[in-house]
Order: C-alpha cells, then sequence, then structure tokens
C-alpha cells in the first residue's frame, strides 16, 4: 500500500474567493501529490502566479509560483492509501499528462457550470477538483465524489485521513 495526498487550499485571490461565494466552502482549490513532502503536486490552476487568466497543468510547489507569492495560502492535507497499482496509475497519468501540458486547458467554464449544477465535456479542459477526480477514476479507486465536483468533495473520500491544518509555508 502506498498513500496520495490531497491538498486543499484557499489563496484569498479574487477566482478563488469568487469560487468560494458561489460553493461557500472554506477551500477553492485541491491538489493532488504523489508524496508526503508535496514535491510531486500537480493540479490545474495559473500557469503564472501573476496572471490568473492563463492557466493549465501545474506542477506546485509550496515555496514558489502562485503558493509563494500568496504566502498566507490556508490549507489542510489529506491523505488516502491506494494500492501499488492505484499509485502507479496515478503516477504514471500525471507524468504522460504533464509531458503533454501544453495541450491541456484551464477549464474556467466549468467552475461556473458548477454555480449551476451543470456539466459540459470538453476534451482536455480541466479545473482542479476535475483533474485530481479524473485521476483517481483512471485509476480506478473507489470514491464517492459528486458528477459535478468541489474541491471540498474530496474531504468526504472513504478512507481519507486529515494530517495537517494551518498555513501552506508552514507545512512540514
Amino acid at each position: 500500500m502506498k498513500k496520495i495526498y490531497f491538498i486543499l487550499t484557499h489563496t484569498g485571490t479574487v477566482l478563488s474567493r469568487i469560487v468560494k461565494a458561489y460553493t461557500k466552502n472554506e477551500f477553492s482549490h485541491v491538489s493532488i501529490s504523489l508524496d508526503k513532502n508535496l514535491k510531486e503536486m500537480y493540479s490545474f490552476g495559473r500557469k503564472n502566479p501573476y496572471n490568473p487568466l492563463r492557466g493549465g497543468l501545474v506542477h506546485e510547489y509550496i515555496d514558489s509560483g502562485t503558493f509563494k507569492r500568496f504566502y498566507k495560502t490556508n490549507c489542510r492535507v489529506y491523505s488516502l492509501e491506494v494500492t501499488d497499482k492505484q499509485y502507479n496509475k496515478i503516477s504514471k497519468k500525471v507524468c504522460e499528462m504533464y509531458e503533454k501540458k501544453d495541450i491541456y486547458k484551464f477549464n474556467i467554464i466549468g467552475l461556473f457550470e458548477v454555480s449551476i449544477n451543470r456539466k459540459f465535456n470538453k476534451e482536455n479542459y480541466y479545473y482542479c477538483a476535475e483533474f485530481v477526480k479524473y485521476l483517481l477514476e483512471q485509476a480506478n479507486v473507489e470514491n464517492n465524489l459528486p458528477y459535478i465536483v468541489k474541491p471540498e468533495d474530496f474531504k468526504n473520500l472513504e478512507g481519507i485521513k486529515e494530517i495537517y491544518a494551518g498555513y501552506l509555508r508552514d507545512y512540514k
């Protein structure tokens, strides 16, 4: 058995405040990490910390990029045990997608679709929660996530354990 990690965050950016207002949830973003130190952390978000309009598949870091710019980012980190086979499938899929990261786009429309409880699938377009859910599905990780998924929905995964709450910058 191995562990994967879900990182729920709220940076306080304009877009994150809009998402938070619509969802009425504490967190507006979710990332997935393949290691406890969060060195292999991925999501769909800003490609440039100063440009909210250009997004896509990103390798996120606690101490650089968007999270460095928004150093008061609140977070919760959760772990989930998966089989070695599931872990390897997630890792392989992330690598495949990251190698072709330029074909993937941020699904800004999807964020607004959540607010009206509708979903329109567009190939290679994801928002953060869609991406993380997609990885779980590709690895056959059973989950109780809704069809239209929000970052906070990951808190309710069966078997998930909270391992940290606080500022992301203080995560050890």
